[in-house]
């Protein structure tokens, strides 16, 4: 694992909560995550390989829009093995992405029906991985984003420009993919479920095909679904928002654009998730 690249991922995460100190942020939420699933995949490998996951997520709200922020530190149980070792692989992968909301930097009040606002979106990834592939992804992400609310929750809707850039140490060689599309969606809708607070979150991305890979073939649409049923349970104890437990399910078609004809190419897994705020 790059130490340049966890040392990115620290600085924007201290970054992102003393941006917002300082610029009086209108709200804000930091949570630290696990989750676990038994039947994730990689393309080129067959096996089911299982996974921890700590996340660290910071989300708020300023003056002229939205931040997100998450970075996750995956570790590979051994079907999914480090670079010249018998270890389980370890990847840390970092999104950022923020938002100009067209009602916070003009006098227009955009709400219409189930639209509370437009926004541009604008955003990257960043990863690195210690196993044979040595992955580094660089993407960057920018287009239109409808936003729904009201009570019962919130969800957004992307149309966005994509541009990836990657590493293949299989051959040794940089990849630039083709400039594409992707459609993306995300939610977090309240469910009325009386004393016991649940919610229903999740998010979803479709993207283009990107050109040719590493390997010099041709990538097809891609499509990832990772969705949680959470339970509030801290709500029991006088503390509600702080943890909140339950299960999750990752489904992944043409995993990075892998041909569906490749051992690997398609996650369906089971996850359980727990998350603390603060």
């Amino acid at each position: 694992m790059k130490k340049s690249l966890l040392a990115t991922a620290v600085t924007l995460a201290c970054g992102a909560v003393m941006s917002n100190a300082v610029h009086a942020a209108d709200w804000s939420d930091t949570s630290l995550s696990w989750r676990y699933g038994p039947d994730f995949t990689e393309p080129g490998n067959s096996n089911d390989i299982r996974k921890h996951i700590v996340g660290l997520t910071h989300v708020s709200g300023y003056k002229y829009g939205s931040n997100f922020f998450n970075v996750d530190v995956l570790t590979s149980d051994k079907k999914d093995p480090a670079n010249n070792s018998t270890n389980g692989a370890q990847e840390i992968y970092l999104v950022y992405q923020t938002q100009l909301h067209l009602s916070k930097i003009s006098s227009v009040k955009p709400a219409m029906g189930p639209i509370s606002d437009y926004a541009l979106s604008a955003g990257f990834d960043l990863n690195s991985k210690n196993d044979a592939f040595a992955p580094r992804v660089r993407k960057f992400m920018i287009g239109p984003t409808v936003k729904f609310g009201g009570e019962w929750g919130w969800a957004d809707l992307s149309l966005l420009y994509y541009k990836e850039k990657n590493h293949n140490g299989i051959v040794g060689k940089a990849v630039d993919f083709d400039p594409t599309w992707r459609v993306a969606g995300a939610w977090g809708v309240k469910l009325p479920t009386g004393p016991v607070p649940m919610s229903f979150n999740g998010f979803f991305t479709f993207t283009g095909e990107k050109g040719k890979d590493g390997f010099g073939n041709d990538t097809e649409q891609e499509t990832l679904l990772n969705m949680y049923l959470m339970t509030d349970v801290s709500s029991f104890m006088g503390a509600p928002g702080k943890v909140l437990v339950g299960p999750g399910y990752e489904y992944w078609k043409n995993k990075f654009g892998a041909s569906s004809s490749t051992a690997g190419s398609r996650t369906s897994t089971a996850m359980i998730r727990v998350e603390y705020h603060f």
